[in-house]
């Protein structure tokens, strides 16, 4: 395989997305918690249906993004 096969199939790789209590497990939060913030737009998540699901490298890119809430303050 040559390298732009190569580059093109590592671009189209699928990623699995997870479900609320999937990724809620991944950030140690409640998945109503979890619900919420994507509902207020907080945290990246995609609506299928009446479903929300996440993408794991988005909830880690958000992360170490170093957002914070009102409630607590940054280290």
């Amino acid at each position: 395989m040559n390298s732009l096969a190569r580059q093109v199939s590592t671009e189209m790789a699928f990623e699995p997305i997870l479900d609320s209590e999937q990724a809620a497990a991944l950030l140690h939060i409640h998945p109503k918690t979890l619900q919420r913030l994507a509902r207020k737009g907080e945290v990246p998540a995609y609506r299928v249906g009446d479903l929300w699901r996440f993408r794991a490298s988005d909830l880690d890119k958000w992360l170490r993004s170093g957002l914070c809430s009102n409630r607590h303050s940054c280290r």
